[in-house]
């Protein structure tokens, strides 16, 4: 009885123990900052186009759409960015091909651009921290500690993402494009992965299909509402309270590892996965100051993301789900190389899974 006992106090101690690093981590003056999709370049794909929709909350919102190689319109996929998502394009188009290898098997491609930090939610309030909105002091470093209250996305106006994706998005597709409106794929990265799940469970009429990849599937675990804090200040100074109220209706709607019988019940077929934490022969074959970029953020990040999947696996099993793949490869950090790879995986089973 003593060991029984023991071991949910050894795995609350070593989750709360990753989330401190993850948070020391985060505030770590590292100069290399490319993690969850900051670009250090403009990389628009020429086959790719601006699709541009309103949002009577947001004004107006780009999405960059590829379209399938054979034309068809049933076939599309939602491609959701990480919490560095920025205004001019998605980090899966500047960091990987994963636009194009997703037309090569006739899927249309719809990445949505904005929501830094958004967690693809309908916020409660516009972003702001001690009722101090963004009177656009200071100055853009890279660390989100400066960029509190700057302007930005989400900070003048309230996110409203889940219903832009939901509604407005999902009906200029269909009438402007005449893209199917249901039987859709959704996959993202780190907060997109979560959102994935999100919009999935609330939205089965939309989406027969979501991939995670280090996704933070379990938020309401203990140190997880910090490590987001921690997160969103870092990725341009955003703050969780103005998205969700600590423990309340809306912050447990978003946590997949509460909304799991919804997602076992409409049956919708899940991609679930997460990297070891272990840099893969991509992050090593980096230059050096770029390599320990990826090894020091990424490791903690990763196996803070790995701890949520495989709660939120244990969690589907326990419910006798049996909608969902996991793949949790021997290598992997909280990078692009290793959600690329993934997606590589991933994509034969979404196509046979939508439309």
């Amino acid at each position: 009885m003593r060991g029984v006992r023991s071991r949910p106090g050894r795995r609350s101690g070593w989750l709360r123990r990753t989330v401190l690093v993850v948070a020391a981590t985060l505030t770590l003056p590292i100069a290399i900052a490319g993690f969850d999709g900051t670009p250090a370049r403009a990389a628009f794909d020429p086959a790719a186009f601006d699709f541009w929709v309103d949002s009577p909350v947001m004004g107006p919102i780009k999405t960059r759409v590829l379209r399938a190689a054979d034309g068809n319109t049933n076939r599309v996929a939602y491609v959701l960015d990480g919490m560095r998502a920025t205004t001019d394009i998605s980090g899966w188009e500047h960091e990987t091909n994963v636009a194009e290898v997703l037309a090569s098997w006739n899927i249309n491609a719809v990445m949505p651009i904005g929501g830094q930090s958004s967690f693809y939610a309908d916020w409660n309030a516009p972003s702001s921290f001690f009722d101090i909105g963004s009177p656009g002091f200071g100055s853009v470093t890279g660390s989100g500690a400066t960029e509190t209250f700057l302007g930005g996305p989400g900070k003048s106006y309230r996110y409203d993402w889940e219903t832009f994706l939901t509604d407005q998005l999902r009906n200029a597709l269909r009438d402007r494009l005449g893209f199917r409106a249901d039987r859709n794929g959704v996959f993202g990265l780190s907060m997109g992965g979560s959102a994935a799940l999100t919009l999935a469970a609330y939205h089965p009429d939309q989406f027969s299909f979501a991939g995670s990849f280090s996704g933070y599937l379990n938020i309401s675990a203990p140190g997880m509402r910090e490590a987001i804090r921690v997160a969103m200040i870092d990725a341009g100074g955003y703050n969780v309270d103005s998205m969700a109220p600590p423990w309340g209706p809306a912050w447990l709607r978003m946590d997949p590892f509460v909304f799991a019988p919804r997602l076992i019940a409409d049956n919708v077929r899940l991609w679930i996965a997460a990297g070891s934490g272990v840099p893969g022969p991509e992050d090593l074959g980096l230059p050096p100051l770029a390599a320990a970029d990826h090894i020091v953020r990424g490791t903690p990040l990763e196996a803070l993301a790995l701890a949520n999947t495989r709660a939120f696996q244990v969690r589907m099993l326990s419910l006798g789900a049996q909608n969902a793949v996991y793949s949790f490869p021997d290598v992997g950090v909280h990078d692009w190389f290793n959600w690329q790879n993934e997606a590589y995986r991933m994509i034969p089973d979404m196509s046979a899974n939508i439309g």
